[in-house]
């Protein structure tokens, strides 16, 4: 008889949760890899978040994927954070270390994968950031290790973008005024574009994409945003949230497992919202 080997349990904690592509992607890699573990949604309540980190060590949950809107309010719950933990002033990653129980933020390195890939010459050199909250962060931080620094950042709530702007030394634009910023990079940080009640909505319109440059949407469902499509029509490379979100998870599931996501793993997520 074989010996039964129960399941690590893994976890993503956000709310709501039905966007996620999290169970999918680090679940059949566990499975591709005959590694006896689960990854499963909790939605939690911000007001349930300390219970579940007393269930977290209690029942010896093996780690978490963090997502909205928990990002920031879990770092004091933590043992120890990473050093982009602390420059982001957010985690996306919960796991053990030993007995400690640490925070990560993969999203920092999953967002520069995308635009490190693109070899982008010296003239892209001026960034426009739509949103100042958590993935912006995230955002900023990666684009500063990419050696970045003429940031420009805005945001519908002028004292989000200007708190950001006071911590990372950058340049600031009140939101209705966000077209005549001259970038060559445009990312989207914000929830518009996302499946569901923003789907149809833009954080930039059309007509204000001159010349050439890069739109990058951290939004990743649904795949073709009316933000890209409209950057790519008006002859703008663009890079999709797809790309960031198998790069932060690739991150998570090697701190885990030591191992890359398998490939079928990440072709299933491609396919997935592929169709959305």
């Amino acid at each position: 008889m074989n010996q039964f080997t129960p399941y690590n349990i893994y976890g993503i904690i956000g709310y709501p949760l039905g966007h996620s592509m999290s169970p999918l992607i680090h679940t059949t890699s566990f499975q591709d890899y005959n590694i006896p573990a689960v990854l499963v949604p909790f939605a939690t309540p911000p007001q349930e978040i300390a219970a579940l980190f007393k269930s977290v060590r209690l029942l010896n949950i093996r780690g978490l994927c963090v997502t909205i809107p928990h990002k920031q309010t879990i770092i004091p719950y933590l043992d120890e954070v990473t050093e982009h933990v602390k420059k982001a002033g957010a985690a996306n990653l919960v796991y053990w270390h030993g007995d400690k129980l640490c925070g990560d933020n993969t999203d920092i390195v999953g967002f520069m994968e995308p635009l490190k890939s693109k070899k982008l010459s010296a003239e892209y050199n001026k960034v426009l950031l739509l949103g100042a909250g958590g993935a912006a962060r995230a955002a900023v931080v990666g684009l500063q290790e990419l050696g970045y620094t003429n940031i420009t950042v805005t945001d519908i709530a002028d004292d989000s973008a200007q708190i950001l702007a006071n911590e990372f030394n950058l340049k600031t634009i009140k939101w209705e005024d966000r077209g005549e910023v001259e970038a060559q990079i445009i990312i989207n940080s914000t929830p518009l574009g996302m499946t569901g009640k923003f789907e149809d909505q833009t954080p930039y319109k059309q007509a204000w994409f001159k010349g050439k440059g890069v739109a990058y949407d951290i939004v990743y469902t649904p795949y073709n945003t009316r933000f890209r499509q409209e950057a790519e029509q008006a002859g703008w490379e663009s890079i999709s949230g797809r790309e960031m979100f198998i790069g932060q998870a690739n991150a998570q599931f090697k701190i885990w497992t030591g191992k890359d996501l398998s490939e079928r793993a990440k072709q299933a997520v491609i396919d997935a919202l592929t169709k959305k």
